[in-house]
């Protein structure tokens, strides 16, 4: 007997190529099968008739080290709202501070908490509206030898090394965070999360630092660094990275995304590859929300339904080089996003203050974490 069968949803899963009115069932905590009718044998059964069904919403991009850092959001409560089943925390916890993540944050946790570990040994420590020292800011707070025993010791959690270039995250230590991060990541066989804000260092000399298969976080940022020219010319070093398989992430969060930088990406079929929040303490109450409230401004812009749900399935879980979780394919993790599409009035804002409206929203309602359902959100 299956433990749940969600019934008569639309799924929609990017990774098979499905877009069907299907059943879904789930037992021991994977996807058990997926058919037309799978009948009502199961411990639960959910109408989900008139929804729509994804695979679990990863937001590869999020701050949820609640209580350890000054940042950090309680990555539950996000979940409830927002639907997300995965969240990847990009680099809250350094070297010197990732055992609490892990015993007070991940191990208690009923979303999924996967992380990039800053090459920061104290992690994000100074982040608030009053309070801001960039942890990059100091070199002696870098060590790559504690990040790689780190590291090794933690590679169930840990999917790459974070490092946060620029003025306000680095000060006058140019590119060394990235370097040293880069290091750590060879040697481990990881990729390495980027974040860049006001420059120095440049877009372009991060972009050439980073190999396919890394990843630029807050990709359409405005300007300064933007990647695009006041006459909104696509760059050619972001054309270039783009092409040699940088991985674009938006890492929306309080500074990061601006409909002025998406629109000519977008317009060159330059689509993100993948849509995340950056979500904390200074952003969940807008702009960013949530990841479900970025992907409905994505929609907004002109993005597909089915792009935006591959942008937070398939292509996070390729990125994070675990495939699994961006599929609803039998045998994988069974986790599961309900939405709804709905009509009315939304109103998007950027980190610029531009607001956009649209007639039509993603709104979440429900989620399934390990084949059981969890939040209820008005499925059924």
């Amino acid at each position: 007997m299956h433990d749940l069968i969600l019934k008569g949803g639309r799924v929609i899963d990017p990774e098979q190529g499905l877009d069907a009115v299907l059943d879904l069932a789930f037992a021991g905590g994977k996807v058990a099968a997926l058919g037309p009718d799978l009948g009502r044998e199961a411990r639960e059964v959910r109408n989900v008739a008139g929804r729509i069904v994804t695979p679990g919403l990863i937001d590869m991009h999020s701050h949820v080290y609640w209580g350890g850092t000054s940042l950090g959001v309680d990555a539950e409560t996000i979940a409830k709202r927002s639907g997300t089943t995965t969240f990847v925390d990009a680099g809250s916890a350094g070297a010197g501070n990732f055992a609490g993540l892990r015993k007070f944050i991940v191990e208690p946790a009923a979303p999924r908490i996967l992380a990039y570990l800053n090459i920061s040994f104290p992690g994000i420590f100074a982040f608030s509206k009053t309070v801001m020292m960039g942890e990059c800011e100091d070199l002696r707070l870098l060590d790559s030898r504690e990040c790689l025993a780190l590291a090794e010791k933690n590679l169930d959690l840990i999917v790459g090394i974070k490092a946060r270039v620029g003025a306000r995250a680095g000060g006058s230590s140019g590119l060394a965070p990235l370097h040293l991060a880069i290091e750590v990541a060879e040697e481990m066989d990881l990729p390495v999360m980027a974040h860049i804000d006001f420059p120095p260092p440049g877009r372009k000399e991060v972009l050439d630092a980073l190999r396919p298969g890394d990843v630029l976080t807050h990709c359409f940022r405005p300007f300064p660094n933007a990647p695009i020219t006041r006459g909104s010319r696509i760059r050619q070093d972001i054309l270039d990275a783009h092409a040699r398989g940088i991985i674009f992430d938006i890492g929306h969060g309080f500074g990061g995304f601006a409909f002025k930088s998406a629109r000519p990406m977008l317009a060159e079929g330059i689509l993100p590859d993948v849509i995340s929040s950056d979500v904390h303490v200074l952003c969940c109450d807008g702009p960013a929300h949530d990841v479900l409230a970025v992907m409905s401004k994505f929609m907004a812009l002109g993005m597909s339904l089915t792009e935006v749900i591959r942008a937070t399935t398939q292509n996070p879980a390729r990125a994070l080089r675990r495939p699994e979780l961006g599929s609803l394919k039998p045998g994988t993790p069974g986790d599961a996003t309900i939405l709804e599409l709905a009509e009315g009035r939304f109103e998007h804002v950027d980190v610029s203050g531009e607001v956009i409206l649209a007639e039509t929203g993603l709104v979440s309602r429900g989620m399934v974490l390990r084949g059981r359902w969890w939040a209820e959100g008005g499925a059924g």
